[in-house]
């Protein structure tokens, strides 16, 4: 049994349910994207069925200001 088969199939479908809850929470329907809001469809999209289990992954993009 070929399991390198199986499991690329099992990763396919956890990021297919991960993209379907991005997709419920409306993280595809913004045009104006900024760094949070591209690595919260990320993160949602990698936690895939967890987010059906209460999972609400959130990142906060503080990025560093420029020296003057």
């Amino acid at each position: 049994m070929r399991t390198t088969g199986i499991g690329g199939l099992i990763v396919v479908i956890w990021l297919v349910i991960g993209a379907i809850a991005a997709g419920q929470r409306g993280y595809f329907s913004n045009d104006d994207t900024n760094c949070a809001e591209a690595s919260n469809t990320i993160v949602t999209i990698i936690a895939g069925p967890l987010n059906y289990f209460g999972v609400n992954p959130k990142v906060d993009c503080d990025l560093p200001e420029p020296s003057r």
